[in-house]
């Protein structure tokens, strides 16, 4: 009898433990650094969007659920293929970085649950990448406006996640990929364009450098037109009677012969040597 009654007391005592410690496990609850969490009162208001739970320690009853966030920072990474505005297929890298708002978790949650990343921001990122890159040449794309294209594609992702509950932090283009044969083609366009340039640089430097030489002409016979008008007769003999005096002084041997006639009376020098 001692031991019927000792065996009812243990599996009731078993039961009681497992009854507690599914309750223990219910009611307190942890949450991490990171995270942000809201209520749903099964046999309340439902789900309580207003009251964010923080970081910490908590007491919930055990027939309610906790929904928790994760509010660091995220990155989705999509690979798609999208049509240029030619109608080109090309293959696009994209990677997004984000959060949810920490105040609009009970929203976030009511709108589109936990799963938010594949319901929400992944779709969004496909629309907003197809719809931009629509817009533009595949040599737009492989060139000259691939900034413009990641900074409309930032633009466009964030109003639409924005009204969304979420904040968009970055939008980077990893990879831009287009047909081998398209891309052989831009890259001797561009290859072409660029000894264009090179031509009409050097074309630009000869022109300069030939209107140069016509200035400096040009200045040159004027000058020489002002000096010829300046020097008289008289200016002349006064040179050249300079000029024999400095050689006279020179320690060299010479000959100088005062001159008439043509010379116009100035010395002349026949001969010299050391």
């Amino acid at each position: 009898m001692n031991q019927s009654k000792l065996m009812t007391y243990a599996i009731f005592g078993f039961f009681l433990l497992m009854v507690l410690m599914t309750f223990a496990n219910s009611t307190f609850f942890t949450i991490n650094p990171g995270e942000r969490a809201v209520l749903f009162e099964r046999f309340g208001n439902g789900l309580i969007k207003d009251k964010i739970y923080t970081p910490g320690f908590h007491v919930v009853a055990p027939w309610n659920e906790m929904y928790v966030y994760q509010v660091r920072e995220q990155t989705l990474e999509e690979e798609m293929e999208v049509l240029s505005r030619n109608g080109l297929d090309l293959k696009v890298d994209v990677t997004i970085r984000l959060n949810p708002k920490y105040d609009k978790i009970g929203e976030l949650h009511e709108r589109f649950g936990r799963d938010y990343m594949v319901t929400l921001v992944r779709g969004e990122t496909r629309s907003a990448v197809r719809d931009v890159i629509g817009q533009f040449e595949p040599e737009e794309l492989y060139s000259s406006k691939r900034d413009e294209v990641q900074n409309l594609i930032q633009e466009k992702l964030f109003e639409s996640l924005d009204r969304n509950y979420i904040e968009l932090k970055a939008t980077l283009i990893r990879d831009i990929e287009l047909p081998e044969k398209v891309k052989n083609a831009i890259e001797v366009k561009i290859e072409a364009e660029q000894k264009a340039l090179k031509y009409k640089y050097i074309i630009q430097q000869e022109e300069q450098e030939a209107q140069r030489k016509v200035i400096e002409a040009r200045a040159k016979a004027e000058a020489n037109a002002i000096i010829s008008k300046s020097l008289t007769e008289n200016i002349l003999k006064d040179k050249g009677i300079d000029a024999t005096l400095e050689l006279a002084n020179s320690q060299n041997t010479k000959v100088i012969i005062v001159g008439s006639g043509e010379s116009g009376g100035l010395p002349m020098i026949l001969g010299g040597g050391n």
